[in-house]
């Protein structure tokens, strides 16, 4: 059974609360506590080198904690502790995707998964979906202060507690089809306030009324990459951090502090074995850029790892566009979260005609085409019209 939109009342919307939105945001290096990591000698020398290059010359290295907490850009204590499970929680996955036993978890999953309904709209779930997705909701559940969750695993919201002041919106394992392949997967994150207007509603509704907050919205969000390393990226309202998992403690540090995605890139992400399905605006739009004959006049070059997150990751660090043409991404638990990241970086999110935080969800699994990295490489593809993809002639998914 498909998930239905339910009728909301009209309620006020409020304003998020302050002390927890914006953050004070100051600049680096930050003056928090260190945390010293315990390494070889060879180790020392590799992580000093990179805080000396990246974060002015301090050989001391900041966590993820550290620098959301009183010491950093104090989000608040409600918000560091939701932070630290779900850091927890994607520990936990970290270790399943890399583990050599996890090819036999789907002898213990089955495989219905999730709360599928039938004729869902959602593409069949792997076992590590399942397993993540349950990791990450019982992990945020012991916070206890996380009100609502909505996975993409689930046809419907789940309730957790009415005394959470947040809403979480996750993607538990975005490519988890790659896995065998070791190729990239990662987890995507969106956390906002609670819209405690809506408290009287009955629990299914204000549960999906919470759910459906447009991207503007966010509090925070962000994606774990994992792949040669483990890679916590978020914001929280006050630019794009990057912090690196350091198995020898099992900390997260930050590795790439204020992230700034260039103006420009020569890259473009995309599936283009669907080229011949694709609108004439997309069609000469990549037509000319790998040309050299766009407002950049240098050959653009294609790579496409078929992973959101890790496509969005190296777009985030190198410039260009991560791009899926047709109605595909999920709004509420994708394109928001790394739109709203991708921004906060200096760069964009689009579904082709328009900035997708704009984009008020009207239904909790809505899909759309997304479009996101540096500015100005948006703003040329959007300037092409017609790039949103209506036809899938041929394919299975």
């Amino acid at each position: 059974m498909q998930t239905s939109v339910i009728p909301l009342k009209p309620i006020s919307i409020v304003r998020p609360r302050p002390h927890i939105f914006p953050p004070k945001c100051p600049q680096f290096p930050l003056q928090i506590k260190f945390y010293k990591s315990r390494m070889t000698s060879v180790g020392e020398l590799i992580v000093n080198s990179q805080m000396d290059s990246s974060l002015g010359g301090g050989k001391e290295i900041r966590t993820l904690i550290d620098y959301v907490g009183k010491g950093g850009i104090d989000v608040g204590d409600d918000l560091v502790v939701l932070i630290h499970h779900l850091q927890y929680a994607c520990k936990r996955i970290a270790s399943l995707v890399a583990s050599p036993f996890n090819s036999s978890i789907g002898k213990y999953v089955g495989s219905s998964g999730g709360s599928r309904g039938e004729g869902s709209e959602r593409d069949k779930p792997k076992p590590l979906d399942i397993v993540s997705n349950e990791i990450i909701i019982s992990s945020l559940q012991n916070s206890g202060k996380v009100a609502v969750v909505a996975s993409e695993e689930d046809d419907a919201p789940i309730w957790l507690t009415d005394n959470g002041p947040f809403v979480v919106v996750i993607d538990p394992l975005d490519g988890s089809r790659n896995i065998d392949a070791s190729i990239p997967t990662g987890t995507i994150f969106g956390v906002y306030n609670r819209l405690m207007e809506a408290d009287n509603l009955p629990e299914e509704e204000k549960a999906l009324l919470n759910s459906l907050q447009s991207g503007i919205r966010l509090v925070a969000a962000g994606y774990v990459l994992y792949s040669s390393a483990t890679i916590f990226c978020a914001s929280f309202g006050c630019g794009a951090h990057a912090f690196t998992l350091d198995h020898s403690t099992g900390e997260f540090v930050l590795t790439h502090p204020s992230i700034r995605i260039p103006l420009r890139g020569q890259i473009y992400s995309v599936n283009d074995a669907r080229y011949f399905d694709w609108p004439e605006g997309l069609r000469r739009y990549i037509d000319t850029v790998r040309q050299g004959k766009g407002r950049y006049p240098k050959k653009y070059s294609a790579r496409y790892i078929c992973s959101l997150v890790a496509d969005f990751h190296w777009t985030l660090m190198y410039g260009g566009v991560a791009m899926n043409p047709r109605d595909h991404l999920r709004l509420v638990y994708e394109a928001n979260p790394l739109s709203f990241l991708a921004e906060q970086a200096g760069g964009k999110g689009s579904d082709g005609r328009g900035r997708i935080l704009s984009i008020q969800p009207v239904k909790l699994h809505q899909k759309l085409p997304l479009f996101l990295g540096s500015p100005e490489d948006i703003e040329e593809l959007e300037s092409y019209g017609d790039v949103q993809q209506k036809v899938n002639p041929g394919y299975e998914v």
